[in-house]
Order: C-alpha cells, then structure tokens, then sequence
C-alpha cells in the first residue's frame, strides 16, 4: 500500500457544527421540557459531555427518549456548513493525489442531509460509530485505512478531541490536533497531539508538509 492519506474528525475540524449542537440542544430541551430553553441556558462545557448528560443537566426527565423523538429534525433545522478554508484545502489534497477519509462518532443514516454535498463529494471514505468501535479505539482508522488503501505510517488524523488523539497514536497515524476545534490546545497535547494546526485555512499546504515528514523512508 503505497497511498498517503489524511483522516479527519468531522464535527468541529470539518465541520463548525458547534452553533449547531448547541441550537439542537436547547431545542431538543424546549420540546421535552415545554419551558423556553435558548442556546444562552445551556451548561457550561455542553460540547464536551455527551448530549443525554447535558439534557439531563437541564431537567429533561428521559434524554434517550427525547432524542430519539427530535434530536434529527432540530438538527436538520440548524445544519452546519464548513470552516472557512477547508474545501479549498481538500481541493489541495486531491490534487496532490492524497485520499481524504473521516472517522466521525455521527450515524451513518443521518450523514445524506447532514454533510454538505460540496463536502462529501471530496471524501474517499466516510466511517461512522456503526461501522466500527468508536474512538478513542483506534478500529475507525483502521478501517478507513483499509479501504482507502494506505498504511498508518503514510496517513496523518486531524482531530479536536483528547480522544481523536488518543486514537491516532494508537492506529500507528500521526496525530495533529485542530486548535479551532472544541477542546483546548493543551488538552489535546496532554493525549498526544504530535502536531497543533492553527486553523483550518491550514489544512492543505501544512498536512502536505506533515504527510512528507512522516512518510516511510
């Protein structure tokens, strides 16, 4: 297997979803609850935990049940659209020839309405949490890996999360860390991080660099 590739995380790296997160949330609390719960109301840190703590946290008595009744229409209400700079950089990667996956922790039936279609025209391979174990386990890389056809010493992983970077160094892949993402810098090398891109107007002339350094010799 002789393909470069970069992997990345989707929400946060790709994807500024997180006006969107928390929008959903408070919808998601407001039909629960019927009591007015704005983006304002919401913990602090509510990105960081997962989305049936947080609604617990704001009085919602079953967080499962409320999900599965309007998690994806308060979700498709408020989509998120792509940092600046990042379709433009994965343009710059395909030209270079280099495979471009993700590794997300989203479901796979949500990803048709949920990834921009100028998004998900430029990935090679999309994994979900129902296609393998979920990071921080390293079997989502793997298996993008796999089907994308490289090895972990020719593959980089942008990732926001102490886990993302806990499951990069663990697949053998160079860990690089978003610090636009929603996790902080030093949490992010605390887990690994090899490298901080410093925003995602970075992503293609700096991972073209990483992915050199890091190829075999």
């Amino acid at each position: 297997m002789t393909r470069q590739a970069v992997l990345f995380d989707l929400d946060g790296v790709l994807l500024d979803s997180g006006p969107s997160i928390r929008a959903t949330l408070a919808a998601v609390t407001t039909c629960a609850t019927g009591r007015r719960t704005t983006v304002a109301d919401l913990p602090p840190g509510a990105l960081h935990r997962p989305r049936t703590v947080v609604l617990d946290q704001l009085g919602v008595s079953d967080p499962e049940d409320a999900c599965a009744r309007w998690w994806d229409s308060a979700l498709a209400s408020a989509l998120p659209a792509p940092f600046p700079g990042v379709l433009s950089g994965l343009l710059a990667l395909h030209a270079h020839g280099v495979a471009i996956g993700v590794v997300t922790l989203q479901d796979r039936d949500r990803l048709p309405w949920y990834l921009p279609p100028a998004l998900a025209d430029l990935l090679d391979v999309v994994i979900t949490r129902q296609d393998a174990p979920a990071k921080p386990a390293p079997d989502g890389l793997h298996a993008a890996l796999n089907r994308i056809g490289a090895a972990p010493g020719q593959a980089v992983f942008v990732g926001d999360s102490p886990g993302d970077m806990t499951a990069a160094r663990a697949a053998g892949v160079l860990a690089l860390g978003a610090d636009w993402g929603w996790h902080t810098t030093g949490a992010l090398r605390s887990a690994g991080a090899q490298h901080m891109l410093t925003g995602p107007t970075r992503i293609g002339p700096s991972l073209l660099h990483h992915l050199s350094s890091n190829a075999p010799a």
